[in-house]
């Protein structure tokens, strides 16, 4: 081959190598999101009860969140908790409100990190899960429950739900050994205030509540809470912790901060009704700490159906001792 075919071949291959690059950066362009201005988040809001009913609740929240911080703050809602966590993960939330369970799924897989905690309206740092029947039905305890099974209708929580999926199914299932999936003669799955009106509507025979959302429907739907009792009733559980993700930039941060930390607590009635709707009192700064508790709970709870399960394989064998190190590296940091 000649010098001169030698120097066309060597342009050749510098002119396809930058059509590549050329092409790449195009593609990458087209198919990845641009990042979101730092004066413009979307806040998420996990699906406790219908969106319709919860956008009512947090508008008037998050238009002061937006005229004090200069933000731009826009409600999203998902169908499901995993919607919300998704976005997060995917940068079409930066801001969310979620149970600990969500908040947890939140920091381990979208770049989530915990900044605030909700406090109850009566000041509290807690809130209970609940197990709810009719008022009508002869249960009134989970062993009730439990022997009735295989003739009732469960309505369990959003697998992401701290209060309506993992605390009862540490608490109630887990350490009575039992599996709602196979127990019951149907299972279904939904949020807080599905699973309320159905059992008050004689449409599910037991379901997994909490003690906010019961709270709530003596507002919203006063009648049907006269029609539900509690037959269960967890240990307290973490008040609700909010969550951003960690590459919101300080000054972003700060604003955020700033009016959380100030709002409602400065004597002004609208606020302290805001607040009220949204079953709060105000807000106090928290970090992932606070999931420590929780992470207990999803540890404990797949050690026991592990243990349950008897004649285990090596890849579970290792996996209990692995659970064990963690429970005990956790137990060390929560001293």
């Amino acid at each position: 081959m000649s010098r001169s075919e030698n120097g066309l071949q060597l342009v050749g291959h510098v002119i396809l190598s930058l059509m590549m690059a050329l092409a790449f950066m195009f593609f990458t362009a087209l198919f990845t999101s641009p990042a979101k201005a730092a004066d413009e988040i979307n806040f998420g809001i996990i699906s406790t009860e219908s969106s319709q009913n919860l956008r009512v609740m947090w508008d008037p929240f998050l238009k002061d969140l937006t005229e004090r911080t200069g933000l731009n703050i826009k409600a999203f809602f998902a169908t499901d908790y995993a919607g919300i966590i998704e976005a997060m993960r995917f940068n079409k939330v930066q801001l969310a409100w979620y149970g600990n369970k969500a908040a947890m799924e939140a920091v381990d897989r979208a770049e989530g990190e915990v900044f605030m905690q909700t406090l109850a309206a009566d000041g509290s740092d807690g809130y209970y899960s609940h197990i709810i029947a009719n008022t009508s039905s002869p249960l009134n305890s989970i062993e009730d429950m439990f022997k009735a099974a295989a003739n009732l209708s469960f309505g369990n929580g959003d697998p992401n739900s701290t209060s309506g999926f993992l605390v009862p199914g540490y608490y109630v299932f887990a350490l009575n050994s039992k599996d709602p999936k196979t127990i019951f003669k149907r299972t279904l799955n939904s949020n807080h205030e599905s699973n309320a009106l159905s059992v008050a509507n004689n449409q599910l025979d037991v379901a997994t509540c909490n003690s906010e959302s019961l709270a709530r429907l003596e507002i919203t739907f006063p009648d049907k809470r006269k029609l539900i009792k509690v037959i269960w009733t967890s240990p307290l559980i973490p008040s609700d912790p909010l969550v951003r993700r960690k590459d919101l930039d300080s000054a972003t941060k700060k604003k955020i901060d700033d009016f959380l930390l100030s709002y409602g607590q400065t004597g002004d009635a609208r606020e302290v009704e805001i607040l009220k709707n949204l079953q709060w009192k105000g807000f106090k700064v928290s970090n992932n700490d606070q999931l420590d508790p929780i992470r207990q709970l999803e540890l404990f709870k797949e050690k026991k159906n592990l243990e349950d399960r008897g004649n285990l394989n090596n890849d579970q064998k290792k996996r209990l001792a692995d659970i064990d190190s963690e429970l005990s590296a956790l137990a060390k940091k929560m001293k």
